[in-house]
């Protein structure tokens, strides 16, 4: 059997990948899972692994934080190492980490064929780490399988031949339908002490955190808000000085907790009133969960979050109002949501499907269901 190598390091990885390596696993190809260690602690890795049943890595580089070249540059040296001892026939990334973009650059020069899941995304913000994440990526990969008919668009115009893209839907969202049934908010509510209405934030993007000015005014809009009602914070390790130095969690209404795991951190959002975030991957998640979100960014590499979901772009000193009117407005929201195109909870089968056509020759346009 030829070996398929799937790289992962970060959080926004293992719920992409686990509907993936499942579905392979009808198919006959060997897996080998590296997990890059970019992020190594249990909160934000091994916890996942043991709930979202994803196998157990086969190796662990244990790369670790650093700067963007750091990091990156360790990856790739560790990565060579892997790839040239294990001669994969494929390798997949996932995302937009810099874990996706060290093996992009690695496969390139080694000549192993790429596949990228979640290609084609673009904010067109180059100021954005995980934009040239994306961009490097997408140039570099045999197979890109998009999550929107955008995602399409953009490779297009980029002039990626069309035979290499397929529009297989979104395996984050098979995750997520998958575990469901089992998000009870109210265990995850009761757990964290909460009574009332609550919002749910996410922080950690450099444009946010990293900028002293732009955070101070980011502090005084959840303060605001937390006026209005709990603000649930977990905190993410790259933030977590400058939010609190920046008084942030000065607050009483704002409620920092450690980065929770993946079932009780979405069961938490389901049964929040708001999610505030720069997140790209909760996005999606509140626009299946029906709850509404305002991203406090500039723009948005998932516009198909606002077209078909609960998705609004906002700015700090828009959000105590925004919120107000959210909360004035909660006993009319449908919870409801028309899925977009092939999220549909079969798209780990549909990537399975054309890397297995891949590795036999026979790649070409999928037959959908």
């Amino acid at each position: 059997m030829r070996l398929v190598t799937h790289v992962v390091g970060a959080r926004p990885n293992f719920p992409k990948a686990a509907p993936v390596i499942a579905a392979l696993a009808d198919h006959p190809v060997e897996q080998r899972l590296v997990h890059t260690g970019q992020h190594y602690d249990d909160n934000m890795s091994k916890v996942f692994f043991t709930e979202l049943d994803l196998p157990e890595a086969d190796v662990n580089l244990g790369v670790g934080s650093g700067s963007h070249a750091e990091q990156t540059a360790a990856m790739m040296t560790a990565l060579e190492a892997e790839f040239l001892a294990m001669s994969p026939a494929l390798v997949i990334v996932y995302g937009d980490v810099n874990s996706t973009v060290a093996a992009a650059l690695v496969t390139a020069k080694l000549g192993i064929p790429l596949a990228h899941v979640e290609a084609g995304l673009r904010s067109f913000d180059m100021t954005m780490p995980e934009e040239v994440n994306r961009v490097v990526t997408d140039r570099l990969s045999t197979l890109l399988f998009v999550t929107s008919a955008e995602a399409m668009g953009h490779l297009a115009d980029e002039g990626v031949p069309a035979e290499r893209v397929h529009f297989v839907g979104n395996p984050m969202i098979d995750t997520l339908l998958r575990r469901l049934p089992s998000m009870d908010p109210s265990v995850a509510q009761r757990e964290i002490g909460l009574t009332g209405d609550y919002a749910v934030a996410t922080l950690h993007r450099p444009g946010n955190v990293d900028s002293p000015t732009a955070l101070e005014v980011l502090v005084r809009g959840l303060h605001e808000v937390a006026d209005q009602l709990t603000v649930v914070l977990p905190v993410h390790p790259r933030g977590a000085k400058a939010m609190e130095a920046a008084g942030l969690f000065d607050h009483p209404g704002v409620r920092a907790v450690d980065p929770l795991p993946y079932g009780k951190f979405l069961s938490l959002v389901r049964g929040s009133v708001v999610v505030l975030t720069d997140s790209g991957g909760l996005q999606e998640e509140t626009a299946v969960l029906g709850v509404p979100c305002l991203t406090l960014r500039p723009n948005t590499e998932r516009p198909v979050t606002i077209v078909y979901g609960t998705n609004r772009l906002t700015r700090p000193e828009l959000i105590a109002e925004q919120v107000a009117g959210i909360l004035s407005q909660r006993n009319d929201q449908d919870r409801t949501y028309t899925a977009p195109p092939l999220w549909d909870g079969r798209s780990g089968e549909r990537i399975a499907t054309l890397v297995a056509g891949h590795l036999e020759g026979e790649a070409g346009p999928l037959r959908l269901p």
